[in-house]
């Protein structure tokens, strides 16, 4: 028999603004940006505040995935979003079994008070954090935030905090000299000790990213590519972890247009294009990872859209599949479109292919939250057991 193929689901809370538009000047629920005409803001009739903010709103997407169905959430970071980890201590009061992937960098805080935030974070949610290990954004971000060091000397960093943060973890007494951290006598101690090390997911694409990985990664995040050129780098890093006697898992981040036709889905597709001015340069913010000088993978979203012209057509490189997010927003720039049973497909055929976790979103996250949950992952779900 063969190897029983098993996904867990993630959905992205939107730590920035939510709106119907992937473009992020209509979103607002909550008080992410003033009202205005289609959108939702808090306030009485009269103006004044009614004491809802967003994070009320991030706890109705949190429950409705919990309600959906999915295994967790991811809370991600940008230079202008909520900060994730006290999000997810939020969210974790509001939830009873939702995990929370929270994204984070090591230039933010030092690997021992990491560990001792972290353990406290798994106590209040009784162990669902996991963390996702940013090195950096792009290099305009990074010096915003004070932080001046070159790529691969980030990623330099982002193994040895990995280091003594797996340390910790085992307990006193923990020491480590490094170039960064000199650690004598350290470790967390009961009853923090006794809590679950959080997962480690992160991405990368350099070379120095996958040694990180190779040495930490329990989970490999990746953006949606050609599958031949996932797959070449995930024979790249399971070579690479041998040498550390590890095999990491795999995961997808991917954005979802999920309709009850194949023809209602290219529709969202279709209306995304015709409402940006197609000819207009759109290049994304230098603030973010897709708009930076030194982002391997964002560098690597943009050649796939370059390769397509100025049409609609010419985006859509493969069954389902769509190229023309980057265009709208930073981050991933293919999404899938299809029907219920389509995007159910697409998703088997990555899982078949070796992906075991995915992290989904799609615009307004409440409701399409709710629409995957209802129709889609029941699809995936039943073949999987199916086939076991």
């Amino acid at each position: 028999m063969g190897e029983r193929k098993t996904a867990e689901f993630f959905w992205r809370i939107p730590t920035q603004g939510d709106g119907r538009s992937v473009s992020s000047s209509s979103w607002n629920r909550g008080d992410w940006q003033p009202a205005a005409p289609g959108v939702i803001a808090p306030g009485a009739p009269d103006g004044r505040p009614d004491g809802y903010g967003y994070i009320d709103y991030m706890a109705q997407v949190a429950k409705a995935c919990e309600l959906a169905g999915f295994d967790g959430v991811l809370v991600p970071t940008a230079f202008v979003s909520e900060e994730p980890l006290m999000i997810a201590a939020a969210l974790a009061r509001e939830t009873r079994t939702l995990r929370f992937i929270t994204a984070f960098q090591p230039a933010f805080i030092t690997p021992a008070y990491a560990a001792k935030m972290g353990a406290t974070l798994q106590r209040i949610s009784h162990d669902r954090l996991e963390w996702n290990i940013i090195t950096g954004g792009s290099a305009p971000a990074q010096r915003a935030y004070g932080d001046s060091l070159p790529h691969d000397d980030r990623y330099a960093r982002t193994l040895e905090w990995l280091d003594v943060a797996a340390g910790y973890w085992r307990g006193a007494p923990f020491n480590h000299k490094g170039a960064l951290y000199d650690i004598h006598d350290g470790g967390l101690a009961a009853p923090l000790v006794y809590t679950r090390k959080p997962g480690i997911y992160f991405s990368g694409s350099s070379d120095v990213a996958l040694s990180v990985a190779a040495k930490h990664a329990d989970h490999y995040l990746m953006w949606l590519e050609p599958l031949a050129d996932m797959q070449a780098v995930m024979l790249r890093l399971n070579r690479m972890a041998e040498c550390h006697g590890r095999r990491p898992g795999y995961g997808l981040r991917v954005d979802i247009f999920a309709r009850e036709t194949e023809a209602q889905a290219w529709d969202e597709a279709r209306r995304l294009w015709e409402t940006v001015e197609v000819n207009q340069s759109r290049q994304a913010k230098s603030m973010t990872s897709s708009g930076g000088e030194d982002s391997v993978g964002a560098r690597r979203q943009a050649a796939i859209r370059e390769n397509a012209s100025g049409r609609f057509e010419d985006h859509c490189i493969g069954p389902n599949l769509w190229s023309g997010l980057g265009l709208f927003r930073p981050g991933p720039t293919i999404g899938i479109f299809g029907s219920y049973d389509q995007v159910a497909d697409r998703l088997l055929e990555y899982i078949e292919a070796g992906f075991g976790t995915f992290i989904l979103a799609a615009n307004p996250h409440l409701e399409e939250a709710l629409r995957f949950g209802e129709h889609v992952l029941p699809r995936v779900r039943g073949r999987l057991s199916a086939l076991a």
